[in-house]
């Protein structure tokens, strides 16, 4: 099993001293999704890190300057394209569930806000 613990040291990750921070909650789980392709051997440290790089490269080209407010939309940018290149989702579905997260992102938004309890 990869050490999965060396995702921390990837430059440009928001972290604290006690590691990676995340300021929503999508981007837990798009890191945690990485950590589990890595986990089950799906993806390798190295081929994350170089599509990684390759997508903040592209940013950076489009003349944008990271301060790591979105780090983690390039990270899920990369995600996506690792999925579909590894066959292991569609374009079509990435982006039709892409559309349902828009659509019911207040609500969920508001369900965590509440500790998932449904309101009454």
């Amino acid at each position: 099993m990869p050490d999965v613990n060396q995702l921390a040291d990837l430059p440009l990750l928001p972290r604290d001293a006690d590691g990676p921070v995340f300021a929503e909650p999508w981007q837990a789980q798009a890191f945690a999704v990485v950590v589990e392709l890595m986990e089950a051997g799906t993806l390798t440290r190295q081929e994350w890190a170089e599509l990684l790089s390759a997508v903040l490269k592209e940013a950076e080209d489009r003349g944008e300057t990271d301060t790591g407010e979105r780090y983690y939309d390039h990270w899920l940018t990369a995600l996506e394209r690792l999925v579909v290149a590894k066959n292991l989702a569609r374009w079509e579905d990435l982006s039709q569930e892409s559309k349902s997260i828009r659509e019911h992102d207040h609500h969920r938004r508001e369900q965590q806000l509440e500790g998932g309890r449904e309101q009454e």
